[in-house]
């Protein structure tokens, strides 16, 4: 199979974050569906709405077409295994490591070589209570941080704790049951993103270092990644014409 996409070289110390437009991609689900394990392809045909089918097949085809693309593999051969939360990782020893995260009509494919990664995107929606959502989830530090900004901010602000607090969490390969309130970070800073105290271990939050992104207007992303990463480079996803 002829490579579909072409990736530049991952460096170490370096982060590639691929956005995925599922609408723009949506011509091209039966190819997308063609690359796919029967697993794959089981677990596809239980959603309940066409978009959410359509969704899970265009992303997980484009992280086969990714994937494969860095590992110099054939799509198809990629075997992936499942953590006791559900995060999937290559069936085979591998330096390249990675994590994929959708909403709304985006998604977002994170790899990095050898560091733990976890992403998390968002669709920014204003119809919920923001500080009702923060006071039995965030932490103190958080939630004091928050408080103090102006109620017009509040939305923004909450998401890019939430993007971080979410990135980190599936970084770790920890379930949705894991108290957010245990460790805290940075909200009102984008250039200065990062984890500022983690209860269970007061050295951890200088292991980790924390990126906000955004994909388009009202989407808001971030990546988690445990080690010294000096920049991360943004691509867009889009197949080769030969790819049928």
């Amino acid at each position: 199979m002829l490579s579909l996409i072409k990736v530049k070289p991952l460096l170490a110390n370096r982060v590639h974050v691929w956005h995925v437009n599922f609408g723009k991609q949506s011509d091209n689900i039966s190819f997308f569906l063609n690359l796919l394990s029967d697993n794959e392809k089981e677990k596809a045909s239980k959603f309940r709405f066409k978009k959410d089918q359509n969704q899970f097949i265009i992303s997980r085809g484009a992280l086969r077409i990714l994937s494969a693309a860095y590992l110099d593999m054939n799509a198809k051969e990629i075997e992936f295994k499942y953590g006791e939360y559900g995060k999937p990782e290559f069936d085979f020893n591998s330096d390249l490591k990675f994590n994929v995260s959708h909403s709304g009509n985006l998604g977002a494919i994170g790899f990095v070589k050898s560091f733990d990664i976890g992403i998390d995107v968002e669709k920014i929606k204003n119809d919920f209570d923001v500080l009702e959502i923060v006071s039995n989830y965030f932490s103190e530090l958080e939630i004091e941080t928050l408080k103090k900004l102006p109620k017009e901010m509040h939305t923004e602000y909450f998401y890019r704790c939430w993007t971080r607090k979410e990135s980190f969490i599936k970084a770790k390969s920890l379930g949705l049951t894991f108290p957010l309130d245990s460790f805290s970070v940075c909200i009102n800073s984008d250039k200065k993103t990062e984890l500022l105290e983690t209860k269970w271990d007061i050295k951890e939050k200088n292991l980790w270092k924390l990126f906000t992104f955004s994909l388009k207007e009202n989407y808001i992303g971030a990546v988690s990644i445990k080690g010294n990463i000096k920049s991360i480079n943004y691509y867009n996803f889009t197949l080769a014409e030969n790819q049928n």
